[in-house]
């Protein structure tokens, strides 16, 4: 690969790891650049999400002691995450990249609504919530809250959508937050530390899986652009945490519609 195209991947991949600490999808800055660079989707793929783990790596670094925070919360969740993640990993080596262009878009637009309508949906899990508790608990015992991360319907939904991400790393980010803040009923900026770590792992997992098969059966990985992406998603993800710290609530949710959006228009076109 010539020394532009690699420069070019460089500077994407640093704004790819400042949008990733902020909203997420900072893959629609690199992936779209590797296809039109002629790497078939899979590959493309494969490379990108190697070179975004990074972004991950810079994203959780910054994001520490908000993750530090609620760790006693994300045991489930994570682990869920992991297996998801590698399930869709070994989904991209076996399945035809056509498959992308029914499952993304559906997702995008089911991440756009959970963003858009989140206070509703979470006031409303929160009272169908206190209304079964009252049925359930007697008069005078105490009631023990469950952690909003140990919810099974965001476990679940999330196990689900780290499948996605495992599959295909672009717009991850924004179906995490969506999730993530819709069903535990926090801020879009309080889950955002824990969307990153979630992240982390799913990116990781799946480049496992991507270096195996790379080991076992040839999986073809472009580690030059891959290492071009890296060093800049390193950067950004760090930078862009502190950055995203700063980030009002309302900023976040129009940053996130305007991704999801472009997104969206990407993958229909």
């Amino acid at each position: 690969m010539d020394i532009l195209p690699l420069l070019i991947l460089l500077v994407l991949g640093t704004a790819a790891g400042a949008i990733n600490a902020a909203v997420g999808s900072g893959s629609l800055f690199t992936l779209p650049v590797l296809i039109a660079l002629g790497v078939p989707p899979g590959t493309a793929v494969r490379t990108n999400t190697l070179g975004i783990l990074f972004s991950t790596i810079g994203s959780v670094a910054g994001f520490r002691r908000e993750i530090a925070a609620d760790r006693a919360g994300i045991g489930p969740v994570s682990i869920l995450a992991v297996i998801g993640a590698m399930t869709g990993a070994c989904l991209l080596l076996v399945s035809p990249p056509g498959a992308l262009e029914i499952v993304v878009p559906i997702l995008i637009v089911a991440a756009l609504v959970l963003v858009v309508f989140q206070k509703r949906i979470a006031a409303a899990i929160r009272s169908r919530q206190d209304r079964s508790r009252e049925h359930r608990v007697p008069p005078g015992r105490e009631v023990v809250e469950r952690h909003p991360y140990r919810r099974p319907a965001l476990v679940a939904s999330m196990g689900a959508a780290s499948l996605y991400g495992g599959y295909f790393t672009a717009a991850q980010g924004v179906l995490y937050m969506a999730i993530l803040s819709a069903l535990s009923g926090r801020s879009l900026s309080e889950v955002n530390p824990v969307k990153n770590w979630l992240s982390l792992l799913v990116n990781a997992a799946a480049v496992l899986v991507y270096l195996v098969a790379h080991l076992v059966w040839g999986a073809e990985i472009l580690w030059i652009a891959s290492a071009a992406i890296a060093v800049g998603a390193l950067l950004g993800g760090y930078f862009g945490a502190r950055l995203a710290k700063k980030l009002p609530d309302p900023v976040l949710r129009g940053a996130i519609v305007v991704v999801a959006l472009v997104a969206l228009v990407r993958h229909v076109l």
